[in-house]
């Protein structure tokens, strides 16, 4: 399938100016939207080959530069995470909702209109899924790696909020990611649980923090090989554009 990327200026309703970049199938048809949210090292080579590769699948993709208001552009070194520490410092959840909304409203006036509009991410990103699982009316949304989204040292997380998700969520987990203890993974599934919200959980025990991407030293090929057509049949299983909740975690 031919696939047309480039980047695409949004106004955000804080009166910031953030760029995406987008990508989506030529074919002069409809097609459902995705969010993408990039790990802490900026909308980067890697992120726009998977915003890429969600386009090649039928869907209409954007990945918003998060870091807009500290770094415009920002790609950061995978040997150099300091580098990526201002801007990260900087976010804030009601920018990042602010963010969000920008993005999911150009799928929306861009070819997604009556279809359904979800999100993933990584790392940094998969908190960002989760939190728009939480704000937007997403058909789902998929986290891979999200630390964040239990309370750490470092973030306060988001499981108050977990009364608030509407959207279905699909998790992965590396079994040797020192970043996300068990015990932070636990209480992400056990308070969607306690709230009855529809997820899945998949742990692959062999993979580390940042498995799926090919351009770190923790790339897991067969990791990433077994999470994407995991992560395409999640997508094609929910098709309403705000679904209820349901307790089918595992």
């Amino acid at each position: 399938m031919e696939i047309n990327s480039q980047y695409a200026t949004l106004k955000v309703s804080d009166g910031t100016t953030m760029r995406a970049w987008t990508a989506r199938p030529t074919a002069g048809v409809a097609h459902p939207g995705i969010l993408i949210f990039q790990e802490a090292f900026g909308v980067n080579a890697h992120i726009r080959d998977i915003t890429a590769r969600f386009a090649s699948e039928g869907y209409l993709s954007i990945a918003p530069e998060l870091f807009h208001r500290t770094g415009p552009g920002f790609e950061g070194r995978y040997d150099d995470f300091p580098s990526t520490m201002t801007h990260m410092r900087a976010l804030t959840d009601a920018g990042m909702e602010v963010d969000q909304r920008a993005a999911y409203d150009w799928l929306r006036a861009n070819g997604a209109e009556d279809l359904p509009v979800s999100a993933v991410g990584y790392c940094m990103g998969g908190r960002a899924a989760f939190l728009a699982g939480v704000t937007l009316p997403l058909a789902r949304a998929i986290s891979y790696y999200g630390g964040g989204i239990a309370p750490n040292a470092n973030n306060p997380g988001l499981l108050g909020r977990v009364s608030e998700l509407e959207a279905p969520m699909l998790f992965f987990w590396g079994g040797r990611d020192k970043h996300i203890t068990v015990d932070q993974v636990r209480a992400v599934t056990d308070a969607l649980r306690a709230n009855g919200k529809n997820f899945v959980n998949v742990e692959i025990s062999d993979a580390d923090h940042g498995f799926f991407c090919d351009a770190r030293p923790a790339y897991n090929p067969a990791a990433a090989a077994q999470a994407w057509p995991l992560t395409l049949a999640f997508l094609k299983t929910h098709q309403s554009s705000r679904p209820a909740s349901a307790s089918v975690g595992s």
